[in-house]
């Protein structure tokens, strides 16, 4: 666990604030977000969860709806499919490009960023720079 990080002792998720509001249940198993999904499906989630975890420490939450990246926060999350696997990224800025189905702005330094994979070729040189940009902002260094 990062330094600083608040740990809920019901559900025992991570946090970069303590006490921080969130839904406190259990996660489930990786494994289980998969069934009826074709096996390039998971191997997209692989090939993501590779070029993260070679960027630095990464957890990834079974959550009940989703699959979250998290490293002081949740910078990515991944909801696979039967043919493909949605998800989205959090970036410090709006990035315009036609591989993004969705933009959807919080706050200056928090876009959503909605995609759509179809298989582990989908996870290209491009998609590591934006994962890499979320995982910045999942350890929370665009605020420096």
């Amino acid at each position: 666990m990062a330094a600083g990080m608040w740990h809920c002792p019901a559900c025992g998720r991570t946090f970069a604030q303590r006490r921080q509001t969130h839904t406190c249940r259990p996660l489930g198993n990786v494994d289980d977000h998969f069934t009826g999904s074709a096996p390039e499906v998971r191997a997209t989630f692989d090939r993501i969860v590779e070029m993260v975890s070679a960027l630095g420490p990464v957890e990834v939450l079974a959550e009940r709806t989703r699959l979250a990246l998290h490293a002081r926060m949740s910078f990515a999350a991944l909801m696979p499919r039967r043919r493909w696997l949605d998800g989205h990224l959090v970036l410090a800025r709006e990035i315009s490009s036609p591989r993004f189905r969705k933009i959807e702005i919080y706050s200056p330094r928090n876009v959503l960023h909605a995609f759509r994979l179809t298989g582990p070729g989908d996870v290209d040189d491009q998609f590591r720079e934006w994962l890499a940009e979320a995982y910045e902002v999942g350890r929370q260094h665009h605020h420096r």
